[in-house]
């Protein structure tokens, strides 16, 4: 790997910022679009990892993909700055 990691991919580079946050195991856990270079297959995976192994943490994520979100506890939607939604992504999802 090279300074900077530009010798890898930029989901390679997610994936590696991941690894390490597992390996430190933090109480609190920020994701910034930290899957938007990966594919959605492997974006479950990670999900669903995330969801084990931060159980007891909080978990706060940025977004635009929903299935990345769905599991979480509560889903704030900001349209230019300004809050449009607040809820559980479940009944978010059964709204127009």
């Amino acid at each position: 790997v090279v300074e900077g990691g530009s010798n890898w991919s930029m989901g390679q580079r997610q994936l590696l910022c991941l690894a390490r946050a597992l390996l430190r195991r933090n109480c609190i856990l920020i994701l910034d679009e930290a899957t938007a270079s990966i594919d959605t297959a492997t974006d479950a995976i990670i999900q669903k990892i995330i969801r084990t192994e931060f159980k007891g943490s909080t978990v706060i994520t940025v977004a635009h993909r929903m299935p990345t979100v769905v599991d979480c506890t509560w889903v704030l939607v900001i349209n230019n700055g300004k809050m449009v939604e607040y809820n559980r992504p479940n009944t978010l999802m059964e709204m127009e």
